[in-house]
């Protein structure tokens, strides 16, 4: 059986801690940033962690060799 591969969209959109989390960009920054707030650019400069059940699906869907 051949190999599964990862799908190239997710490695493009998500990274991993050492601790086996998800992390994802801020999402909402990408134009449109005159109708934004300061408050929300300077928070959204940072990346966020994945909830825990989102986690699951996405190493399980997108990354099959991620465990």
């Amino acid at each position: 059986m051949p190999k599964m591969k990862t799908k190239s969209g997710a490695k493009k959109r998500f990274s991993f801690t050492a601790s086996g989390k998800v992390k994802h960009g801020v999402v909402g920054k990408r134009h449109g940033m005159s109708k934004r707030g300061n408050r929300f650019l300077r928070q959204s400069t940072r990346t966020d962690v994945v909830s825990e059940a989102d986690t699951r699906i996405i190493k399980r869907n997108f990354f099959p060799y991620e465990r």
